[in-house]
């Protein structure tokens, strides 16, 4: 069961992260988005804004991001808001960083296959870890742009080439596929959502996601039929949500509040506070993947342990066999990206 990982429900809900903070801990963390002007990065802004545990958040992007800095500007909580626009104002807007949140690039689109948002979003990536290794190498890195299977080995090859690595320090954030799957549990269920915890494995695309409802907080179970359909929705929220929207983009919404979440509960890490988990897609020795996603304990210096996979059913079991071969794939493509370069 869940209960393994120190609290069942260990990642506080985001409305409690944002306000209930310890007033005698640091409360000067400065934090940084990439790609501060985007569909996912405007509301995750929107939403780190209202944290006291952050002094300074630092907003980036190629366009646009004076406006998003100066709307924030005036919202009546306690840190400062920086814009930072193009290349050239990069390095200042990462210096001092103490979590680095990317979720640059483009998003999907109806019919795009993973291959085409991996040769949109490669570059980006590998430009923003760049300048990341060079100027705050120190900082927790929260990879959110897909690809994330891939984008996050780039982010690691790059420090790796810089002599900067620390795969503590990297974090490829799949707290949406966790967030999905604790809703459609709790709906399904009919029971209160904030007492639900799902854990999600694997990867952060179609069948590399795995979540473990054998293993959910509180104790459920599903007739074989209704469990598989519930893992399909899971595993296929995203496009659930790129056919809804129509053409219009992908999830935006959901995944800033995920990407606050994980944020939130990196700085309680930091903060010291004890027993906060949330799975996180990372360097592991856990499968045959050089990265794989499991629950994480997170600390003063980004994961403190991988608390593994745990026991599973057959059919996750035959869930994680059929995913490795993509998830390697698509690691190995993030690798090969930087080494060819």
């Amino acid at each position: 069961m869940f209960s393994r990982f120190c609290h069942p429900n260990a990642a506080v809900r985001l409305g409690t992260m944002i306000r209930n903070f310890s007033v005698s801990a640091r409360n000067n963390h400065r934090v940084v988005v990439l790609g501060a002007s985007g569909g996912i990065g405007q509301p995750l802004a929107l939403l780190l804004k209202e944290s006291l545990l952050i002094t300074e958040l630092a907003l980036y992007d190629i366009v646009h991001t004076l406006g998003v800095a100066a709307d924030l500007s005036h919202i009546e909580t306690k840190s400062k808001v920086t814009g930072h626009v193009g290349p050239e104002q990069l390095g200042e807007c990462l210096k001092g960083a103490d979590i680095v949140m990317i979720p640059a690039g483009q998003p999907r689109k109806p019919g795009m296959t993973r291959d085409d948002l991996f040769n949109t979003n490669a570059s980006i990536v590998r430009n923003l870890a760049e300048a990341c290794a060079e100027h705050c190498p120190e900082a927790l890195v929260g990879v959110i742009t897909n690809p994330v299977n891939s984008t996050v080995p780039i982010v690691s090859e790059i420090y790796k080439k810089r002599g900067v690595h620390n795969s503590n320090k990297i974090f490829g954030v799949t707290t949406l596929d966790t967030v999905r799957a604790n809703t459609f549990v709790a709906e399904a269920k009919g029971i209160d959502v904030h007492k639900v915890n799902v854990p999600v494995i694997g990867g952060h695309a179609g069948i590399t996601i795995i979540p473990l409802i054998s293993q959910a907080t509180p104790a459920i179970s599903f007739p074989q039929a209704e469990r598989e359909e519930i893992t399909k929705r899971i595993q296929n929220a995203g496009t659930e949500v790129v056919e809804a929207k129509a053409g219009s983009g992908s999830a935006t919404l959901s995944m800033a509040y995920a990407a606050a979440r994980f944020t939130f509960s990196l700085l309680h890490g930091l903060q010291g506070k004890e027993c906060i988990t949330e799975c996180a897609y990372v360097q592991s020795d856990e499968t045959e993947a050089k990265y794989f996603a499991t629950p994480i304990l997170l600390g003063k210096e980004g994961k403190v342990r991988n608390l593994g996979i745990g026991k599973l059913l057959d059919y996750e079991f035959q869930l994680l066999k059929d995913a490795l071969p993509e998830l390697t794939d698509s690691i190995q493509k993030g690798e090969e990206f930087v080494s060819s370069a």
